[in-house]
């Protein structure tokens, strides 16, 4: 079953049509990478499903029912754009936004002690945020987002300004919270990041919705029928129905040759023709990364 469905949503901010006629499906359990370039209509969406802002046409239903207020306790959000209180000691702060989200003090207390033994973060209780580093703010605003266990967590860009060591530290978390049974909603551009932890991706492309579906049945519809081969030898009688797209000489002396087979092809015969001729030391099929989807179906290289 989907938690959130969006239903032909159009939003229209003067002359610019942000998002025209989306529609998706975002599995329960799951997490759902929200792609496209900068300006494509991604965070539009975002803010409606948030209720920051309403859709001009079309609806989005949450559990099958109609978004409404009701639903705002349900979720996290965690936007690119950081916005904690400067001034606010780190703990008083996130008591206080872990009750505008419906817990208690006591609860949230509770859940604060895990969050902090977790993130080794104890000392940061009575630090004012401002005295805090822009990686250190960003841990903050990440407990603050999951700390009432919501049902849908939205992260934009959670990666931003992370060093490698806190990045990953993010990312097992995020893994965690997906087993736990939340749902996820994960917009960015760091496509290695999509590759990693995506079971489905929606892109937007000039606010329509090019490419939805689960993340191994897109990268099935993207494949070339390309298969890479190193070797030592010559590959003078391949069988003409293969073709030999590129060939490049390795620094250990080997060469590497991409060559793509026909749709109906079997994979076995092109091996043995290559054992029959040439060394091979390794062989394997050229799989669509997210990066190379992306170049494909928007024709851009994503920022980072």
């Amino acid at each position: 079953m989907n938690i959130l469905e969006t239903r032909h949503i159009v939003k229209q901010y003067a002359q610019h049509r942000a998002l025209d006629d989306v529609s998706i499906d975002i599995p329960r359990g799951q997490i759902f990478g929200l792609l496209g370039p900068n300006g494509a209509g991604k965070t539009s969406l975002i803010r409606i499903i948030n209720q920051i802002t309403g859709p001009d046409e079309g609806e989005v239903l949450f559990d099958g029912k109609p978004l409404g207020p009701e639903h705002i306790s349900r979720i996290g959000y965690l936007p690119e754009e950081r916005g904690l209180y400067k001034k606010m000691k780190v703990g008083e702060q996130l008591l206080y936004l872990a009750q505008l989200k419906g817990l208690s003090e006591r609860q949230a207390m509770e859940k604060l002690k895990e969050w902090f033994v977790k993130f080794d973060i104890k000392t940061w209780w009575t630090k004012n945020v401002e005295d805090l580093s822009k990686g250190m703010q960003q841990k903050i605003q990440f407990v603050a987002t999951v700390l009432h266990e919501p049902d849908l967590i939205i992260l934009d860009e959670p990666f931003s300004g992370f060093d490698p060591i806190n990045a990953n530290l993010i990312k097992d978390e995020i893994l965690e919270l997906r087993e736990k049974g939340s749902t996820i909603i994960f917009s960015t551009h760091r496509m290695e990041s999509v590759e990693e932890l995506c079971d489905h991706i929606a892109l937007i492309h000039h606010s329509k919705k090019v490419l939805d579906g689960p993340k191994k049945v897109i990268k099935e519809q993207f494949k070339t029928h390309t298969y890479h081969v190193e070797y030592q030898g010559s590959l003078n009688d391949l069988n003409p129905a293969y073709t030999i797209l590129d060939s490049k000489k390795l620094e250990d002396g080997y060469l590497r040759t991409n060559i793509r087979i026909p749709r109906d092809a079997v994979v076995n015969e092109l091996v043995r023709d290559l054992i029959d001729q040439v060394a091979v030391r390794a062989f394997g099929e050229n799989i669509p990364s997210m990066n190379d989807i992306f170049i494909k179906a928007v024709g851009e290289v994503p920022t980072t």
